[in-house]
Protein backbone atom coordinates (compact mmCIF):
# COMPACT_ATOMS: atom_id res chain seq x y z
CA UNK A 1 0.00 0.00 0.00
CA UNK A 2 1.23 3.47 -0.84
CA UNK A 3 1.96 5.73 2.10
CA UNK A 4 3.10 9.32 2.34
CA UNK A 5 6.67 10.17 3.14
CA UNK A 6 7.48 11.43 6.62
CA UNK A 7 6.23 14.94 7.30
CA UNK A 8 8.55 17.81 8.11
CA UNK A 9 7.14 20.00 10.91
CA UNK A 10 6.70 23.72 10.39
CA UNK A 11 9.39 25.82 12.08
CA UNK A 12 8.83 29.25 10.59
CA UNK A 13 8.12 31.28 7.51
CA UNK A 14 8.97 29.88 4.11
CA UNK A 15 12.07 31.61 2.75
CA UNK A 16 12.04 31.01 -0.99
CA UNK A 17 15.25 30.84 -2.96
CA UNK A 18 15.06 30.75 -6.76
CA UNK A 19 17.77 28.11 -6.92
CA UNK A 20 16.58 26.11 -3.91
CA UNK A 21 16.44 22.37 -4.32
CA UNK A 22 12.95 20.98 -3.96
CA UNK A 23 12.62 17.72 -2.09
CA UNK A 24 9.80 15.23 -2.57
CA UNK A 25 7.38 15.30 0.31
CA UNK A 26 4.29 13.40 -0.87
CA UNK A 27 3.89 11.06 -3.82
CA UNK A 28 0.23 10.15 -4.24
CA UNK A 29 1.10 7.11 -6.35
CA UNK A 30 -0.88 5.42 -9.12
CA UNK A 31 -2.32 2.39 -7.34
CA UNK A 32 -5.77 2.19 -5.81
CA UNK A 33 -4.17 3.61 -2.66
CA UNK A 34 -4.18 6.97 -4.44
CA UNK A 35 -7.78 7.27 -3.26
CA UNK A 36 -6.82 6.54 0.37
CA UNK A 37 -5.36 10.04 0.41
CA UNK A 38 -8.62 11.76 -0.52
CA UNK A 39 -12.05 12.30 0.97
CA UNK A 40 -15.08 11.79 -1.29
CA UNK A 41 -17.58 14.64 -1.06
CA UNK A 42 -21.19 13.41 -1.29
CA UNK A 43 -23.23 16.49 -0.42
CA UNK A 44 -25.34 18.71 -2.64
CA UNK A 45 -23.19 20.49 -5.20
CA UNK A 46 -22.67 24.03 -3.88
CA UNK A 47 -22.39 25.36 -7.47
CA UNK A 48 -25.96 24.20 -8.10
CA UNK A 49 -24.72 21.75 -10.70
CA UNK A 50 -26.71 18.89 -12.19
CA UNK A 51 -24.48 16.31 -10.52
CA UNK A 52 -24.64 13.45 -8.05
CA UNK A 53 -21.33 13.17 -6.20
CA UNK A 54 -20.93 9.58 -5.05
CA UNK A 55 -18.87 7.86 -2.36
CA UNK A 56 -15.80 5.75 -2.98
CA UNK A 57 -17.59 2.42 -2.94
CA UNK A 58 -20.21 3.56 -5.45
CA UNK A 59 -17.58 5.23 -7.64
CA UNK A 60 -15.48 2.08 -7.71
CA UNK A 61 -18.39 -0.25 -8.41
CA UNK A 62 -19.66 2.04 -11.18
CA UNK A 63 -16.25 2.40 -12.83
CA UNK A 64 -15.95 6.09 -12.05
CA UNK A 65 -12.58 5.54 -10.37
CA UNK A 66 -9.88 2.96 -10.95
CA UNK A 67 -6.14 2.48 -11.03
CA UNK A 68 -4.51 0.48 -13.80
CA UNK A 69 -1.55 0.57 -16.16
CA UNK A 70 0.37 3.09 -14.09
CA UNK A 71 -2.34 5.75 -14.03
CA UNK A 72 -5.40 6.75 -12.02
CA UNK A 73 -8.80 7.28 -13.65
CA UNK A 74 -11.38 9.75 -12.25
CA UNK A 75 -14.49 10.05 -14.39
CA UNK A 76 -18.27 10.36 -14.64
CA UNK A 77 -21.18 8.12 -15.57
CA UNK A 78 -21.33 7.96 -19.38
CA UNK A 79 -23.70 4.99 -19.67
CA UNK A 80 -27.03 5.96 -18.14
CA UNK A 81 -29.75 8.55 -18.52
CA UNK A 82 -29.25 10.70 -15.43
CA UNK A 83 -31.78 11.11 -12.66
CA UNK A 84 -32.09 13.77 -9.97
CA UNK A 85 -29.90 15.20 -8.51
CA UNK A 86 -27.83 14.71 -11.68
CA UNK A 87 -25.16 12.75 -13.52
CA UNK A 88 -22.93 10.70 -11.23
CA UNK A 89 -19.44 12.07 -10.72
CA UNK A 90 -16.64 12.32 -8.16
CA UNK A 91 -15.32 15.20 -6.11
CA UNK A 92 -12.09 14.60 -4.17
CA UNK A 93 -10.29 16.63 -1.50
CA UNK A 94 -6.91 15.59 -0.12
CA UNK A 95 -6.79 14.45 3.50
CA UNK A 96 -3.73 16.67 3.92
CA UNK A 97 -3.52 20.42 3.60
CA UNK A 98 -0.44 22.36 2.56
CA UNK A 99 1.10 25.78 3.12
CA UNK A 100 3.68 26.57 0.41
CA UNK A 101 5.26 24.01 -1.85
CA UNK A 102 5.52 22.82 -5.43
CA UNK A 103 2.57 20.74 -6.66
CA UNK A 104 3.25 18.84 -9.89
CA UNK A 105 0.39 17.10 -11.69
CA UNK A 106 1.23 14.91 -14.68
CA UNK A 107 -1.91 14.17 -16.70
CA UNK A 108 -2.35 11.86 -19.64
CA UNK A 109 -5.90 13.17 -20.12
CA UNK A 110 -8.20 15.81 -18.66
CA UNK A 111 -11.96 16.21 -19.20
CA UNK A 112 -12.55 17.24 -22.80
CA UNK A 113 -14.12 20.43 -24.13
CA UNK A 114 -17.65 19.06 -23.81
CA UNK A 115 -20.92 20.96 -23.54
CA UNK A 116 -22.36 20.90 -20.05
CA UNK A 117 -19.14 20.04 -18.22
CA UNK A 118 -17.26 22.05 -15.58
CA UNK A 119 -14.06 20.29 -14.44
CA UNK A 120 -11.46 21.70 -12.08
CA UNK A 121 -8.15 20.84 -10.42
CA UNK A 122 -7.59 23.29 -7.59
CA UNK A 123 -6.57 23.98 -4.00
CA UNK A 124 -8.54 25.58 -1.19
CA UNK A 125 -8.68 25.97 2.54
CA UNK A 126 -11.24 25.91 5.26
CA UNK A 127 -13.00 29.12 6.30
CA UNK A 128 -13.23 30.29 2.71
CA UNK A 129 -12.16 32.82 1.51
CA UNK A 130 -9.94 33.64 4.52
CA UNK A 131 -7.46 30.85 3.73
CA UNK A 132 -7.60 31.43 -0.01
CA UNK A 133 -8.19 29.37 -3.12
CA UNK A 134 -5.97 28.52 -6.11
CA UNK A 135 -7.69 27.34 -9.30
CA UNK A 136 -5.04 25.59 -11.38
CA UNK A 137 -7.10 23.98 -14.17
CA UNK A 138 -10.65 25.06 -14.89
CA UNK A 139 -13.09 25.57 -17.72
CA UNK A 140 -16.60 24.92 -19.01
CA UNK A 141 -18.40 23.67 -22.10
CA UNK A 142 -16.29 23.88 -25.29
CA UNK A 143 -13.58 26.06 -23.79
CA UNK A 144 -10.16 25.49 -25.38
CA UNK A 145 -7.69 27.33 -23.15
CA UNK A 146 -7.15 27.11 -19.41
CA UNK A 147 -8.08 29.70 -16.81
CA UNK A 148 -6.08 30.12 -13.59
CA UNK A 149 -7.48 32.16 -10.71
CA UNK A 150 -7.05 33.12 -7.06
CA UNK A 151 -9.80 34.00 -4.57
CA UNK A 152 -9.10 35.90 -1.35
CA UNK A 153 -10.30 38.35 1.25
CA UNK A 154 -9.67 42.08 0.58
CA UNK A 155 -6.14 43.40 0.10
CA UNK A 156 -4.74 41.20 -2.67
CA UNK A 157 -4.26 42.18 -6.31
CA UNK A 158 -1.78 41.15 -8.98
CA UNK A 159 0.52 42.82 -11.48
CA UNK A 160 0.09 42.37 -15.23
CA UNK A 161 3.61 41.12 -15.88
CA UNK A 162 5.88 38.11 -15.64
CA UNK A 163 3.67 35.53 -17.36
CA UNK A 164 2.42 34.54 -20.79
CA UNK A 165 -1.33 34.51 -20.15
CA UNK A 166 -3.79 37.40 -20.29
CA UNK A 167 -5.22 39.08 -17.20
CA UNK A 168 -8.99 39.08 -17.14
CA UNK A 169 -9.45 40.45 -13.62
CA UNK A 170 -6.72 41.69 -11.30
CA UNK A 171 -8.35 42.00 -7.87
CA UNK A 172 -8.33 38.69 -5.99
CA UNK A 173 -10.92 39.87 -3.45
CA UNK A 174 -14.10 37.84 -3.95
CA UNK A 175 -16.16 40.95 -3.13
CA UNK A 176 -14.25 43.45 -5.28
CA UNK A 177 -16.72 46.19 -6.16
CA UNK A 178 -15.55 46.68 -9.76
CA UNK A 179 -15.72 42.98 -10.74
CA UNK A 180 -18.41 40.32 -11.02
CA UNK A 181 -19.16 38.58 -7.73
CA UNK A 182 -16.34 36.19 -6.80
CA UNK A 183 -14.38 36.83 -9.99
CA UNK A 184 -11.12 36.89 -8.06
CA UNK A 185 -7.95 37.55 -10.03
CA UNK A 186 -7.92 35.48 -13.20
CA UNK A 187 -5.33 34.82 -15.89
CA UNK A 188 -6.28 33.02 -19.09
CA UNK A 189 -3.72 30.95 -20.98
CA UNK A 190 -3.26 31.67 -24.69
CA UNK A 191 -2.01 28.12 -25.38
CA UNK A 192 -4.65 25.97 -27.15
CA UNK A 193 -2.92 22.86 -25.76
CA UNK A 194 -3.49 23.94 -22.17
CA UNK A 195 -7.05 22.68 -21.74
CA UNK A 196 -9.63 20.12 -22.83
CA UNK A 197 -9.53 18.67 -26.34
CA UNK A 198 -6.33 20.49 -27.27
CA UNK A 199 -4.56 19.14 -24.20
CA UNK A 200 -5.68 15.59 -24.93
CA UNK A 201 -4.69 15.73 -28.61
CA UNK A 202 -1.03 16.27 -27.67
CA UNK A 203 -1.02 13.39 -25.17
CA UNK A 204 -1.53 15.48 -22.06
CA UNK A 205 1.11 17.31 -20.11
CA UNK A 206 2.26 18.65 -16.77
CA UNK A 207 0.95 21.47 -14.58
CA UNK A 208 3.38 22.74 -11.95
CA UNK A 209 2.25 25.15 -9.23
CA UNK A 210 4.88 26.88 -7.10
CA UNK A 211 3.54 28.58 -3.99
CA UNK A 212 5.97 30.64 -1.90
CA UNK A 213 5.64 33.61 0.42
CA UNK A 214 6.39 35.88 -2.53
CA UNK A 215 4.15 34.63 -5.32
CA UNK A 216 2.05 31.83 -6.77
CA UNK A 217 3.20 30.71 -10.22
CA UNK A 218 1.80 28.09 -12.57
CA UNK A 219 3.53 26.49 -15.53
CA UNK A 220 2.10 24.24 -18.22
CA UNK A 221 4.23 21.84 -20.26
CA UNK A 222 2.79 19.68 -23.08
CA UNK A 223 3.85 16.04 -22.81
CA UNK A 224 6.56 16.43 -25.46
CA UNK A 225 8.28 19.30 -23.68
CA UNK A 226 8.30 18.44 -19.97
CA UNK A 227 11.57 19.65 -18.41
CA UNK A 228 13.99 16.82 -17.67
CA UNK A 229 14.39 17.90 -14.04
CA UNK A 230 10.65 17.26 -13.50
CA UNK A 231 10.90 13.85 -15.15
CA UNK A 232 13.92 12.99 -13.00
CA UNK A 233 12.19 14.02 -9.77
CA UNK A 234 14.44 16.99 -9.05
CA UNK A 235 12.33 19.97 -10.15
CA UNK A 236 13.93 23.41 -10.38
CA UNK A 237 11.46 26.16 -11.40
CA UNK A 238 14.28 28.66 -11.99
CA UNK A 239 14.98 26.92 -15.30
CA UNK A 240 11.43 26.63 -16.59
CA UNK A 241 11.05 29.97 -18.28
CA UNK A 242 7.93 32.13 -18.22
CA UNK A 243 4.90 30.66 -16.42
CA UNK A 244 1.42 30.88 -17.92
CA UNK A 245 0.31 32.65 -14.74
CA UNK A 246 2.13 34.44 -11.93
CA UNK A 247 0.30 36.07 -9.06
CA UNK A 248 2.41 38.66 -7.32
CA UNK A 249 2.30 42.36 -6.65
CA UNK A 250 0.13 44.09 -4.08
CA UNK A 251 -0.58 40.91 -2.15
CA UNK A 252 0.87 39.49 1.04
CA UNK A 253 0.64 35.84 0.03
CA UNK A 254 1.16 34.49 3.53
CA UNK A 255 -1.73 36.51 4.96
CA UNK A 256 -4.16 35.27 2.29
CA UNK A 257 -3.21 31.63 1.68
CA UNK A 258 -2.64 28.79 4.12
CA UNK A 259 -3.50 25.12 4.68
CA UNK A 260 -5.02 24.34 1.30
CA UNK A 261 -6.24 20.93 0.21
CA UNK A 262 -5.80 19.49 -3.28
CA UNK A 263 -9.07 19.02 -5.15
CA UNK A 264 -10.36 17.21 -8.27
CA UNK A 265 -13.92 17.39 -9.51
CA UNK A 266 -16.18 17.32 -12.56
CA UNK A 267 -19.58 18.95 -12.24
CA UNK A 268 -22.21 19.84 -14.84
CA UNK A 269 -24.23 22.95 -15.71
CA UNK A 270 -24.79 24.99 -12.55
CA UNK A 271 -23.57 28.50 -11.87
CA UNK A 272 -21.13 28.69 -14.77
CA UNK A 273 -21.56 26.03 -17.46
CA UNK A 274 -25.32 26.29 -17.12
CA UNK A 275 -25.57 30.06 -16.83
CA UNK A 276 -23.67 30.65 -20.11
CA UNK A 277 -25.42 27.80 -21.97
CA UNK A 278 -27.68 30.05 -24.03
CA UNK A 279 -24.84 32.36 -25.12
CA UNK A 280 -22.62 29.79 -26.86
CA UNK A 281 -22.71 27.06 -29.49
CA UNK A 282 -23.85 24.46 -26.95
CA UNK A 283 -27.36 25.94 -27.04
CA UNK A 284 -27.91 24.31 -30.45
CA UNK A 285 -27.68 20.88 -28.82
CA UNK A 286 -30.55 21.30 -26.38
CA UNK A 287 -32.85 23.94 -24.93
CA UNK A 288 -31.13 23.62 -21.56
CA UNK A 289 -27.85 22.41 -20.13
CA UNK A 290 -29.60 20.09 -17.68
CA UNK A 291 -31.65 18.40 -20.40
CA UNK A 292 -28.54 17.82 -22.49
CA UNK A 293 -26.49 16.38 -19.64
CA UNK A 294 -29.38 14.21 -18.49
CA UNK A 295 -30.18 12.59 -21.83
CA UNK A 296 -26.85 12.17 -23.64
CA UNK A 297 -24.67 9.91 -21.50
CA UNK A 298 -22.38 8.76 -24.32
CA UNK A 299 -21.32 12.35 -24.97
CA UNK A 300 -19.41 12.29 -21.67
CA UNK A 301 -17.06 9.39 -22.35
CA UNK A 302 -14.17 11.89 -22.57
CA UNK A 303 -15.07 13.58 -19.29
CA UNK A 304 -12.34 12.08 -17.13
CA UNK A 305 -8.97 12.72 -15.52
CA UNK A 306 -6.15 10.26 -16.17
CA UNK A 307 -3.39 10.97 -13.65
CA UNK A 308 0.13 9.76 -14.34
CA UNK A 309 1.41 11.25 -11.10
CA UNK A 310 0.65 13.81 -8.42
CA UNK A 311 3.60 14.90 -6.30
CA UNK A 312 4.14 17.61 -3.71
CA UNK A 313 7.65 18.97 -3.14
CA UNK A 314 9.01 21.31 -0.51
CA UNK A 315 11.98 23.64 -0.60
CA UNK A 316 14.81 21.69 1.02
CA UNK A 317 16.11 24.86 2.70
CA UNK A 318 12.93 25.51 4.63
CA UNK A 319 9.93 23.94 6.26
CA UNK A 320 6.31 23.96 5.24
CA UNK A 321 3.15 23.62 7.23
CA UNK A 322 1.42 20.37 6.31
CA UNK A 323 -1.52 18.98 8.24
CA UNK A 324 -3.92 16.10 8.05
CA UNK A 325 -7.37 17.50 7.42
CA UNK A 326 -10.99 16.59 7.73
CA UNK A 327 -13.05 16.62 4.57
CA UNK A 328 -13.55 20.10 3.13
CA UNK A 329 -17.08 21.37 3.14
CA UNK A 330 -18.89 22.66 0.09
CA UNK A 331 -16.55 24.81 -1.93
CA UNK A 332 -16.37 25.94 -5.52
CA UNK A 333 -13.92 26.87 -8.17
CA UNK A 334 -14.32 30.04 -10.17
CA UNK A 335 -15.20 30.31 -13.80
CA UNK A 336 -14.77 32.79 -16.52
CA UNK A 337 -13.91 31.84 -20.06
CA UNK A 338 -16.44 30.23 -22.33
CA UNK A 339 -15.68 30.09 -26.02
CA UNK A 340 -12.58 28.64 -27.70
CA UNK A 341 -9.68 30.90 -28.64
CA UNK A 342 -11.54 34.13 -28.03
CA UNK A 343 -11.63 36.61 -25.18
CA UNK A 344 -13.26 35.16 -22.07
CA UNK A 345 -17.01 35.56 -21.77
CA UNK A 346 -17.81 37.69 -18.71
CA UNK A 347 -19.08 35.57 -15.88
CA UNK A 348 -22.63 35.88 -14.62
CA UNK A 349 -22.75 37.90 -11.40
CA UNK A 350 -23.67 34.93 -9.24
CA UNK A 351 -24.06 34.82 -5.48
CA UNK A 352 -21.08 32.52 -5.55
CA UNK A 353 -19.31 31.46 -2.34
CA UNK A 354 -17.00 28.53 -1.92
CA UNK A 355 -17.59 28.06 1.75
CA UNK A 356 -20.83 26.29 1.00
CA UNK A 357 -23.19 28.90 2.37
CA UNK A 358 -24.25 29.81 -1.15
CA UNK A 359 -22.11 28.17 -3.80
CA UNK A 360 -18.86 26.37 -4.20
CA UNK A 361 -17.05 24.06 -6.61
Amino acid sequence: MHVFSTLIPAVGLFAHLATAAYKLQDDYGTSDAFFDNFDFFTGTDPTEGYVDYVDRSTASQSGLIKASGGSVYIGVDSSNIARSPGRQSVRLSSTKSYTHGLVILDLEHMPGSICGTWPAFWMLGDNWPSNGEIDIIEGVNQQSTNQVALHTTPGCSVNDSGFSGSVDTSNCDVEASDQSANAGCAIVSENPQSYGDGFNKVGGGVYATEWTGDAIKIWFFPSASVPSDISKGSPNPSGWGTPIAAFGGNCDIDSHFEELQIMFDITFCGAWAGDVWSTGSCASKSSSCTSYVQNNPSDFTESYWSVNSLKVYQDGSSSSNVTASAAVGSYASTPLVSTPLVSPTPRPAWKHRRNGYQHGH
